[in-house]
């Protein structure tokens, strides 16, 4: 039950995320859950004047993480908090 409540809350932050911030297109090159970060390969952010790379995020939550392998496509939202650039949404995309 623990489990579903932690997994119900990962998702309803995520839907908030997903209705406030910019969506963007990337493929997974890592996943450090132990670190609650992913490395991904993306196109351009505009709203964090980011241009097409690989780099490395931080995932709030981390529970974004769970299924998710390398070379998997996803569609993200990225936030700068705390100085930091960090995932708070994410879904793998068709």
């Amino acid at each position: 039950m623990k489990k579903a409540l932690t997994l119900f809350a990962a998702l309803a932050v995520s839907m908030l995320a997903l209705a406030q911030v910019p969506m963007a297109s990337g493929e997974v090159t890592k996943v450090d859950k132990a670190n609650a970060r992913v490395t991904l390969k993306h196109g351009e952010i505009k709203h964090l004047d980011m241009p097409p790379m690989v780099m490395v995020y931080r995932v709030r939550p981390p529970q974004l993480l769970d299924d998710l392998a390398v070379g998997d496509r996803v569609r993200f939202a990225a936030e700068r908090i705390d100085g930091n650039y960090t995932v708070t949404a994410l879904s793998k995309a068709p």
